[in-house]
């Protein structure tokens, strides 16, 4: 069904070989996107945000002197359009947002009419084109476009002018072959790649490259519901050969000079391979609490669930709901304890699965069509059971178990979902039920957004007045790093992965997000509840504090995992090491040292920290520093690993802003 192969492969028959010189690895399609994009300085095409990270990004940027945005940059609202209990400070944000793209020369994709990366696939990729976004599943290889997921320190660069680091990643290709049965969807194909590849770590920071005899055989909604889920393999980012599919799909959204036939050139070079044999990908299921937990369905079957979502960037395309449609027709879901919902991925798609009559056919079986919403993805909106969605983590959705709550989450494809629908909550793998698989004609009306978007990318009013609510408010001050340092643990993670959900829950704390001061309240507050007064007491005296987690920043790209920690007077983390690069720039950007303790790490939290001259070695270029812990003083050697110099020079100012601050003082 899919197997690895570790060694170098070359484009030809997709058969391993001995390695070539470093020339073939240029014929790969990544290599080519990546050096006409500047190589290991990336500038990219344009940048996207939703309304969980623009108003930070925006702050941030301001505060560093942003006087126009220089790159189209769009703002998506599908995230907090939920209004806040008791408050407007969600559509407080939204205000801002449009006043924002007012002044500065931006893009405002309202509520409620696309999810982030469904807009950027239908206005902005094309073949070729990188775009970098504020939210992990910045995805849209399928589309011939290298998307990348970054805290928004990273979008602050790209809006001051600034380039992106990334240093020669390996690129994997991901070979495909064959055809996918009835029945089966992306999502089984997605968590099948994810559970062969995530625990050991084989595609972690690579490029995925999509070729072979079984992409023809896909749809477009196929190759992209696939393709957003390369997140979960912790790769950096991902890029499909393009074809006729291709063309017509972006000729159909009035975009056909962005495309342009992509294909790995004879003799590429790759570092590693990936075969997925597509005609023996059967239904899957990802358990609780990641999305390489996959099993086959089949192993699940009978059991019960009490929900079914079909949503977001993955789940909510046209072809999944019409497939669901398709097999609750003449079904029902009935009165019983489970219930469905579908949130399509954009009002476009909403008209077009409309216009075909699947939502007819989903209303009529007792299934339930909400609006265009990021919710079930990242805890808003739903307690969920099973989910065509992108996550399952702990902490994220529905659980509060000190509380006696509880949500189990399993990830499945839309189809076995609308299966299970169909006998009433009992899980079933949609191909042990009978049904005609429609024939799905793409369409496309770009009415929704051509009556409601606001497009003043190139057209900025400096006099436009911001507009500010109540919640929002600014960064605090923050000190550069001392010549000294001494920390002290206040968390002290063993587990052996901790997630950003974890770090900063989501769900609960999303209207929260513009205010940083407020949002640092819930840090770790799901997993290590003393952490916030410990720091908060360190605070008090003047003291800096630490975490310690084996191996942190698994899943999202909020930079609030960081941000929060460095408001609450965090200094350092320690760890084995780090879940996603993305997350580890979080930590630099926020003046976070970001150390690798070798060892087991056998302190409990109170223990103390000091690293002497700290600030002579990062102006020497260190990697490697010597430190002292617990009261015993015992000797420690961490790890800063390699840092460019800008990222020193970040560190040793204290964060972004002040080293953009100390830039324009020069």
């Amino acid at each position: 069904m899919i197997t690895y192969h570790a060694g170098p492969v070359m484009w030809q028959a997709g058969a391993p070989v001995s390695p070539t010189p470093e020339a073939a690895r240029e014929k790969t399609m990544a290599a080519k996107v990546l050096a006409a994009h500047g190589g290991d300085r990336v500038r990219f095409d344009a940048l996207i945000s939703h309304d969980i990270t623009y108003v930070g990004v925006i702050q941030t940027a301001m505060a560093s002197g942003l006087k126009k945005f220089d790159i189209p940059y769009v703002l998506t609202n599908c995230h907090n359009s939920l209004c806040a209990v008791g408050g407007t400070i969600n559509a407080d944000d939204h205000a801002f947002g449009l006043s924002a793209a007012r002044r500065f020369g931006g893009e405002y994709v309202p509520a409620n009419l696309a999810v982030i990366h469904q807009y950027a696939r239908e206005a902005l990729a094309g073949c070729g084109k990188m775009i970098l976004g504020s939210d992990s599943h910045t995805r849209y290889g399928a589309l011939g476009t290298m998307g990348v997921g970054e805290g928004g320190p990273e979008l602050v660069k790209q809006l001051l002018g600034d380039t992106y680091s990334v240093s020669s990643p390996k690129i994997i290709l991901v070979y495909l072959t064959g055809a996918p049965r009835r029945g089966v969807g992306p999502h089984d194909a997605a968590l099948a790649l994810c559970g062969a590849v995530f625990p050991d770590g084989l595609v972690k920071n690579a490029v995925l490259e999509f070729a072979g005899p079984g992409v023809k055989n896909l749809s477009m909604d196929w190759r992209m519901g696939l393709d957003v889920m390369t997140t979960e393999t912790a790769c950096l980012s991902s890029l499909w050969q393009t074809d006729g599919r291709t063309e017509a799909w972006l000729a159909l959204r009035g975009r056909l000079g962005d495309y342009k036939r992509m294909e790995p050139e004879d003799g590429a070079l790759y570092d590693a391979m990936v075969t997925i044999e597509l005609d023996k990908i059967e239904p899957m299921a990802a358990l609780p609490y990641h999305p390489s937990k996959a099993v086959p369905l089949r192993e699940l079957a009978g059991k019960r669930a009490e929900q079914g979502l079909i949503a977001g960037c993955a789940g909510g395309l046209l072809e999944n709901i019409a497939e669901a449609a398709a097999i609750l027709k003449g079904r029902q879901v009935g009165s019983g304890y489970f219930d469905l919902a579908v949130y399509p991925a954009s009002m476009p798609v909403n008209l077009a699965a409309m216009r075909c009559g699947a939502l007819e056919t989903i209303l009529a079986a007792g299934g339930v069509v909400k609006p265009c919403f990021c919710g079930p993805c990242f805890g808003a909106g739903d307690t969920v059971s099973l989910r065509h969605a992108t996550r399952n983590f702990q902490h994220r959705e529905g659980s509060q178990p000190a509380q006696g709550q509880s949500a189990q989450v399993i990830l499945m494809d839309a189809r076995s979902i609308a299966a299970t629908a169909a006998n009433g909550g009992v899980i079933t793998p949609a191909t042990d039920i009978d049904y005609d698989p429609p024939v799905i004609e793409d369409s496309f009306d770009a009415a929704p957004y051509e009556s409601r978007v606001y497009r003043g990318y190139g057209k900025p009013m400096a006099d436009e007045p911001l507009r500010y609510g109540p919640n929002i408010q600014p960064w605090p001050e923050f000190p550069a790093l001392p010549e000294d340092l001494t920390v002290t643990f206040t968390a002290v993670i063993q587990d052996p992965v901790t997630t950003t959900d974890e770090l900063i829950p989501s769900g609960e704390t999303s209207s929260y997000r513009s205010n940083p001061m407020k949002l640092s309240t819930f840090a770790l507050s799901r997993r290590v509840p003393e952490y916030v007064p410990r720091c908060q007491a360190l605070q008090a005296q003047g003291r800096a504090s630490a975490i310690y987690a084996v191996k942190p920043g698994d899943g999202s790209a909020r930079e609030q995992a960081a941000s929060c920690q460095r408001v609450l007077g965090g200094a350092a983390n320690v760890a084995r090491e780090y879940a996603t690069r993305r997350y580890r720039a979080n930590l630099i950007n926020w003046g976070i040292l970001p150390f690798t303790y070798d060892g087991d790490f056998n302190w409990e939290p109170g223990a103390e920290l000091t690293v002497p001259g700290i600030r002579a070695a990062l102006q020497a270029g260190a990697e490697a520093v010597q430190g002292y812990m617990g009261p015993e003083k015992a000797p420690v050697t961490l790890h800063l690993g390699q840092l460019t110099d800008r990222e020193r020079e970040i560190l040793l100012a204290g964060c972004l802003i002040n080293w953009y601050r100390q830039r324009q003082e020069a």
